[in-house]
Order: structure tokens, then C-alpha cells, then sequence
């Protein structure tokens, strides 16, 4: 069977919803493709067992691994180990509305100097680093429109890191703040840094059909019971399909986007929730998936003009692939060596501390003084969760029976505990990549994804030099039993750049409007355009790009 539109979006999560919605209100239809089921707020229930052990928003790993290589100092060589044997996948959420209804909601912008990372500082030996086509006053007012059309809630201060802003303020006021948030901003101005709100998608008040938040301390990693967090699925979809120019199918698995003998993409073809086989036929296509399936979409997409894969003339689909580079630093709060009134705070139940610093976002190198990028550092409290609780409690050794159970009586009710993420440049190589695997293959019978982990030296020394920096923070704050982390490794949920966005075909996948060099009626719009991801979260920023490209395709069809 094949149907017919003008826009077809395969993926609708930040970088598909946007289209989605932008195309339907211009008077196009829109076709979006999930792989994924449609769930709602009746099916988000904070249940730890269903989301984070079962994985009940990700795919099943023996349906659908992924193979992950990493480099084996012993061997000498990369070690390939499909993710069934391992847990460890790149599946941030296969949904309507994708990973979106599963983050955190911390809002932050990309700073100038990230739009033009190998100008502000210089080439990295091993990196391949290259500056944006577009800069951030051409994102802007962008960014802006997702402050309301997804609804971002928080109060802009004046501090010497601020963003350039087309308004004020935010649409929303900030979500209530535990207590523990004014002793915050005293400790780091105490030492000279410049603590500031954290903007969230996160509703603060009810609008557009949507609840406020409930504060329930459960965001990253489960879905929002009332709409609240601003998921491409709340926010954009609904009213796209309210237009009725817009079907969204669940449950749509797309096997590749033919493409003509004159190079054009002229249909999506994919299995639906019953085997069968459909196909749609568009004028435009874009593709969203998430930058490891884009890559892998593509590269499965051959044609007569593109032996290689859609869009892969240049030979680099796949490559560059960033993350953001991990590090983090943890502290506890016990309730018994607090004064009364300090304690009686803490008890507080309220789950945001929306806090973060920018005071490191860049760094002096140790031996030489230049300027090198550093990152943003997020305070949060660490999630109530009994059974990552309870493994944190057995790391030194089996404890179970009673005294497990005393030791998170004492954890739960002992004291609070503080995580600090710090968000980094990954630095981008050809050797930092995905590929087709050539043997395992997933319940489609498709070659998985095959994803190399290049890891740069320089994330490392920069993830170490940001969580000696949260330790300090921590120990203003008077935090107890702290431990830092600075791998260095990828961080799963923040992935881009296989298909980087540029103004040369030959080092590049797409245009600076995210439309493929070779194929004219292709766009990505997922993380896969992003040359580098900037020291903050990407899902603003793909939100933004999103909003921007829809207006570029709505221009280039003309009126409807």
C-alpha cells in the first residue's frame, strides 16, 4: 500500500516535531513515521521497575542491539560486542515524541564561541573539529520561539555568562526550588562564581491543555504524568494533528527512503505494527531518527545515484559522531550533623534545586595558559529510586536481608544527596562513527548499527578538570562523602553529528539549512547536523535548528 503527502518525518522527537507542526499550520500534509508506540500521560507512571530495569521505552536488546566498539588497550585493537551481551545501547527512547518525554528538561543555549569552536580555539590534533555554517544570532530567535512553543519555565539574572536574548524573560516563571537552593547561591558567590536559575521545559503553571507540574522528583529517564515537560509529543505534535492536515503512525519501522534515477527521494518504506509492508510517497523528506538510526537509515537507503547510501556522496555519513563527554561529582547531606534549621530545610520535598555554573565554560590549559573550552555544571538532588539505591549501597560487596535494609533506611531517611553533572565537548574524529554491522542483524533482518567509541584524550583532561572544580563546590556547600567521575566516556542520552551540517560537500552531509548536498528533497533535523555540541545539553539546541529548518522548507515550497 502507499499513501501520499507532501512532508513525510520519519522520527518525532525534538528534531521531528517541530517540522511536524510548522508544515501542518503552513496548510502541508505531514506524514510522521514512529517506530515506536503512541503512550500519553496515562501510561507515564513512575514505576522504576517498567522504566529504567525493563526498559519499557527502549527496544529489546535481542530484537534490537546495536554493536558497540571500543577501543581494547591489551589487544591493540577495537573490541566489537553486540549490546545484547553487554545492556550498554544508544536507544534514548522509541516512542511518539522520542527520548523528549524521557529527559530532564535542562534548557540551556549554546554560547557564540561554540557556533565557531575551531576558530575561538584553535585545531585539536586527532579532532576534527569545524565551525557551525550558521552562528548563534541566526539561531536566536529560535531558541526563543521553543521558550513558547514547548514552554520553558525560569528567571533570567544578570551574570557574566548570560545568553543574548530576543526577550526579557522567560514565558513561564521557574518551578518552585527547594530550599537548599539560596544556600546554594550564597556558597558559590562566597566563592566568587556566578550561580543562575536553570531554565526547564518544564511547565511551572498550566497552558495549552497541559498541567503544571506536580512535583514528583522523577523526570530524566521516565515520562511526565501531566504534561508538564515540554516532550515534542505534549507540546507539538497534538496540535499538529489538531490542524488535520498531520497523521502520526506508531509502530513504524522504515527500512530505507527510496531514491530515483535522478537522485531524488521518492519514498519511505517501512513495516507496520502488523509485518505488513508500506510505503509513502512525498515531495519532502525529513529525517529525525536520532543521529546513530539517521545514519544507519541512510545508509541503508541505496539508490541508483547513491550506491554508497542517501546523502553520502561525500563518504562521511556516519562519521564525526559526538556525544557529550561524562563527568560528574557526588555529595551527601546527612539531616543529623545539620543545625535544626538547616535540617528542617533539607526535609524540604521539593525536588529542584535548578541551580548551575558557567563559571568553567572555559578553561586556561595547565602547562601553557591558552584558552580551552571547559562546561556547564548542573546541581541537582539525585532521584528517589529505591533500586539504584540499593545497588549504590552494594558496591563495596553483597549486602542483602536486613542489613540492606538498614542501609537505605539510612539512606532515605538520613539525609539528601547531590549529584552534579558537567556537560563537555565530545570532540569529533572519522574514528568516532557508525557504520552497517556486517553480521548481526535485528527482528527486521537489517544490519544494526555498528558504533565505534573514538574517545580524545582532551575529553578526559577537560571531564577532570570540571568535577575537581564541582568537589569544590560541594565542599563550600559542607557535603559530605563526595566522589567524582571524569571518564570521559560518552554520555548515551546526548548524540549528534554523523551528518554535520556545512558549506563544502566534500566535508559535510548537509547544507547549512540541513538539507542533504546530493539530494534536494532530503533534510535532517535531528542531532546528526551538528558539527560539535557545544559544554550543554543538545535538546534546545535541536529543538531550535528544528524550528528553523521548518521555516526554510515552508519557504522553499511556497505558499500551499
Amino acid at each position: 500500500m502507499t499513501d501520499e503527502c507532501h512532508i513525510c518525518v520519519i522520527g518525532s522527537g525534538a528534531g521531528g516535531g517541530p517540522v511536524a507542526l510548522r508544515l501542518a499550520e503552513a496548510g502541508r500534509s505531514v506524514i510522521v513515521l514512529e517506530k515506536g508506540p503512541h503512550l500519553g500521560e496515562k501510561d507515564f507512571a513512575k514505576d522504576e521497575i517498567a522504566d529504567q530495569r525493563r526498559h519499557l521505552f527502549t527496544p529489546s536488546l535481542r530484537d534490537e542491539p546495536q554493536v558497540v566498539e571500543t577501543w581494547d588497550d591489551d589487544a591493540g585493537g577495537w573490541d566489537a560486542t553486540p549490546t545484547a551481551e553487554t545492556g550498554w545501547d544508544f536507544w534514548n527512547g522509541s516512542l511518539v515524541g522520542g527520548a523528549t518525554n524521557l529527559m530532564s528538561g535542562f534548557f540551556h543555549r549554546m554560547k557564540p564561541d561554540d557556533f565557531r569552536l575551531r576558530s575561538a580555539f584553535g585545531p585539536i590534533e586527532g579532532a576534527t573539529i569545524a565551525d557551525w555554517p550558521i552562528t548563534y544570532d541566526d539561531l536566536e530567535p529560535y531558541y526563543d520561539i521553543v521558550e513558547r512553543e514547548v514552554g520553558v519555565s525560569g528567571q533570567v539574572v544578570n551574570h557574566p555568562f548570560a545568553d543574548r536574548r530576543s526577550h526579557e524573560d522567560f514565558p513561564f516563571p521557574p518551578t518552585l526550588e527547594h530550599p537548599f537552593s539560596a544556600h546554594f547561591d550564597a556558597a558559590c558567590r562566597a566563592m566568587g562564581l556566578h550561580p543562575f536559575p536553570v531554565p526547564r521545559a518544564v511547565l511551572s503553571e498550566p497552558a495549552a491543555g497541559r498541567e503544571a507540574c506536580a512535583y514528583a522528583g522523577y523526570c530524566g529517564g521516565y515520562g511526565c504524568a501531566t504534561g508538564a515537560k515540554g516532550s515534542s509529543r505534549a507540546a507539538l505534535l497534538g496540535r499538529a494533528v489538531a490542524t488535520g492536515r498531520c497523521e502520526v503512525r506508531p509502530r513504524a519501522m522504515v527500512r530505507c527512503i527510496e531514491s530515483d534515477e535522478k537522485g531524488r527521494a521518492v519514498a519511505a518504506e517501512y513495516v507496520d505494527e502488523h509485518g505488513a509492508v508500506r510505503r509513502v510517497r512525498a515531495r519532502v523528506f525529513v529525517v529525525a531518527c536520532q543521529a546513530i538510526e539517521t545514519a544507519r537509515l541512510l545508509l541503508l537507503s541505496t539508490g541508483p545515484r547513491h550506491p554508497h547510501g542517501l546523502g553520502n556522496r561525500s563518504g562521511i555519513v556516519g562519521q564525526n559522531l559526538i556525544f557529550s563527554a561524562a563527568a560528574a561529582a557526588y555529595g551527601d547531606f546527612p539531616y543529623a550533623k545539620a543545625d535544626p534549621a538547616f535540617a528542617e530545610a533539607l526535609r524540604s520535598p521539593l525536588p529542584f534545586i535548578n541551580r548551575a555554573v558557567q563559571d568553567f565554560y572555559e578553561l586556561r590549559d595547565p602547562a601553557t595558559g591558552a584558552r580551552r573550552k571547559g562546561g556547564t555544571l548542573d546541581f541537582m538532588w539525585i532521584a528517589p529510586s529505591p533500586i539504584a539505591a540499593a545497588i549504590s549501597e552494594t558496591d563495596e560487596g553483597a549486602v542483602w536481608g536486613w542489613p540492606l535494609k538498614e542501609r537505605l533506611l539510612r539512606y532515605f531517611r538520613g539525609g539528601r544527596h547531590m549529584k552534579c553533572e558537567a556537560f563537555l565537548d565530545w570532540l569529533p574524529s572519522p574514528d568516532s562513527r557508525v557504520t552497517l554491522d556486517p553480521e548481526v542483524k535485528d527482528r527486521f533482518g537489517l544490519p544494526v548499527a555498528r558504533v565505534r567509541i573514538a574517545r580524545h584524550p582532551r575529553n578526559r583532561e577537560v571531564a577532570r578538570a570540571l568535577a575537581d572544580e564541582a568537589e569544590k563546590i560541594l565542599r563550600r556547600l559542607g557535603a559530605e562523602g563526595i566522589e567524582t567521575s571524569a571518564r570521559g566516556a560518552p554520555s548515551t542520552n546526548l548524540v549528534g553529528g554523523t551528518c554535520r551540517f556545512g558549506d563544502d560537500p566534500r566535508t559535510s552531509v548537509l547544507d547549512r539549512d540541513c538539507r542533504a548536498h546530493d539530494v534536494e528533497n532530503l533534510y535532517v533535523t535531528d542531532g546528526s547536523f551538528m558539527p560539535t555540541g557545544g559544554s550543554v545539553p543538545f535538546t534546545w539546541t535541536i529543538y531550535a535548528n528544528a524550528f528553523r529548518v521548518a521555516a526554510r522548507i515552508a519557504e522553499t515550497l511556497g505558499p500551499s
